[in-house]
């Protein structure tokens, strides 16, 4: 097949495939990123090139990109100075020349053929967005970051963590409400329109609920392989999910629904977490005492059955991996998965409700 023969399903490959990939400060793993990239097996006829937008990075990551660029044409560096993901994604989508579209990021090992099975995906079921499972690195080694970072991956791969959320089962094959990174045909943006640049985080998710409410699917594959590198500390990881969550408010403003009911869950539990004590505190205080201790005893109840809840999912993720280690990082890593999210989406919903702009504070790096 060559890039003027249509699928099975009538879809032509792409002469030209751009890949796309937003960095800021990577000067320890953009070379890994490039050659990778270049490494790519495509199908025949189907060339490929590189666009890294880069945000003004200050560790030395620019200047090595535009050296390699001069020594390796198929890779281009673009300017990114608003620094943050969507406007890098966005500044690349204006200058790629390819039909078809892959994002990467610079924290994910891939397989081979990643590019070459986003392809295939599309071709097989028209897709508006096609991606692989979200699937985490094993990390090895004995230090504390490799102990911290084997608990962040087994946490990451749980349903009973995460929600349930199709995208980190490596299984799945079908429609899902959002996917890992995503690869588009051009037409896709040319729709629904480009990211949102007053996001810094979530300007995945929100994209493709614009994509499903203009009535386009999304698409995950099991034959689209990559590895995604987790954090390696709980500060991080904490920092990084309150980010999480403190966007999901805005997104919900924008569209006036959430990207998924999932999305509600840790934000409604950390507002019962703090309004407990403080209803039950106030209600002493207007000598309300039988209403007083009725919301206090619900209160610990509902701490109690969480504290079981994270014993109880450390244990069997343990037992899953065989890896007893786990079961000393474990409830606090799954805590701050939850907590996190739940708090920063508080804050981002307090926010919105006071009609304030995003705090810049959660704009920023969390490696």
């Amino acid at each position: 097949m060559n890039a003027a023969t249509p699928s099975a399903a009538g879809r032509a490959l792409p002469a030209r495939v751009s890949l796309i990939v937003p960095c800021r400060n990577e000067v320890q793993a953009i070379a890994g990123l490039c050659e990778a990239a270049l490494a790519q097996q495509l199908p025949p006829g189907v060339e490929l090139e590189v666009l890294v937008a880069d945000g003004r990075s200050d560790d030395g990551t620019r200047p090595w990109l535009q050296a390699f660029c001069e020594r390796e044409p198929r890779v281009r560096l673009i300017d990114n100075p608003a620094r943050i993901v969507s406007a890098g994604l966005n500044r690349c989508i204006e200058q790629a020349r390819g039909s078809f579209i892959v994002r990467w990021d610079v924290h994910t090992r891939y397989a081979p053929d990643y590019v070459a099975q986003c392809i295939a995906a599309w071709q097989r079921t028209g897709a508006d967005n096609v991606g692989g499972p979200w699937c985490a690195q094993w990390p090895t080694g004995d230090d504390d970051e490799a102990r911290w970072s084997r608990a962040i991956a087994a946490a990451f791969q749980s349903r009973w963590v995460v929600g349930g959320a199709r995208s980190r089962d490596a299984a799945y094959e079908g429609e899902v409400d959002t996917v890992y990174l995503g690869a588009w045909p051009r037409e896709t943006f040319a729709r629904v329109g480009g990211f949102d640049e007053q996001l810094v985080r979530n300007q995945d998710d929100e994209h493709n609920l614009r994509i499903r409410r203009a009535g386009g699917r999304i698409w995950q594959s099991a034959r689209i392989r990559s590895h995604y590198q987790p954090r390696g500390s709980l500060r991080r990881l904490f920092e990084q999910q309150r980010q999480y969550g403190y966007w999901k408010p805005f997104v919900m403003k924008k569209h006036g629904q959430p990207a998924s009911l999932r999305h509600l869950v840790p934000g409604g539990f950390a507002a019962a977490l703090v309004a407990g004590p403080v209803a039950s505190a106030a209600l002493g205080l207007l000598g309300a005492w039988m209403a007083a201790g009725t919301i206090g005893a619900a209160w610990l109840a509902m701490v109690v059955l969480y504290l079981g809840f994270i014993a109880a999912v450390s244990t069997a993720v343990a037992v899953q991996r065989r890896d007893a280690g786990l079961l000393a990082t474990l409830p606090a890593v799954i805590a701050a998965y939850h907590l996190g999210y739940g708090l920063g989406s508080l804050r981002g919903a307090w926010d919105v409700l006071r009609g304030r702009q995003p705090d810049a504070a959660f704009g920023r790096l969390t490696r």
